[in-house]
């Protein structure tokens, strides 16, 4: 899909992002979340992620937020420190256009150039073909399932894990600092 453009979002785009996500919480099983979060809790949400500088980003069509991604630490404890979990919600006007694999890429190369070694992507229900495929193409790889570990919309969910390693993975030693 073309004739959008990828950039970080602002408090402007919280509404649009809000209301995506909402469609997805009501209706898919790609969260686990089953009431929607209100514009303060998503907010607070994108706050703590870009405190952090890791990167929150739209796709933008001249105004209409697409889709949004975000990176955020992997798990609180310090050892996680390089490893980060991706997120990513089209609007579904805009499914399978591209908009999510276009914004999987960006979190990418952003997410290296943070830092992060590995990138992990924890994808409700085993059979999310199109969020599977889309890790799939950008080379990440499937460590697994974890069966029945969710209940929501009168089923039970599984969890599909995916890793990709960023820039030199566990090759080598990383910078002191972080």
């Amino acid at each position: 899909m073309s004739g959008f453009v990828l950039r970080a979002a602002t408090d402007a785009d919280l509404p649009a992002i809000q209301a995506i996500y909402a469609h997805h919480v009501l209706h898919g099983l790609g969260t686990f979340e089953e009431t929607p979060p209100d514009l303060a809790e998503i907010a607070a949400r994108r706050k703590a992620v870009v405190e952090k500088g890791l990167p929150w980003l739209v796709a933008d069509a001249g105004g209409e937020i697409l889709g949004y991604a975000y990176a955020g630490p992997f798990r609180p404890r310090s050892a996680y420190r390089f490893a980060v979990e991706d997120s990513i919600y089209v609007a579904p006007s805009a499914a399978r256009r591209g908009v999510g694999k276009a914004l999987l890429a960006e979190l990418l190369t952003r997410c290296a150039a943070w830092g992060a070694r590995q990138m992990v992507a924890v994808i409700g229900d085993s059979g999310n073909a199109g969020s599977i495929g889309v890790h799939s193409a950008l080379g990440f790889a499937n460590m697994g399932k974890i069966a029945g570990v969710g209940f929501k919309h009168g089923r039970w969910v599984d969890v599909v894990i995916m890793q990709k390693a960023l820039g030199d993975g566990m090759t080598t030693l990383p910078a002191q600092g972080r």
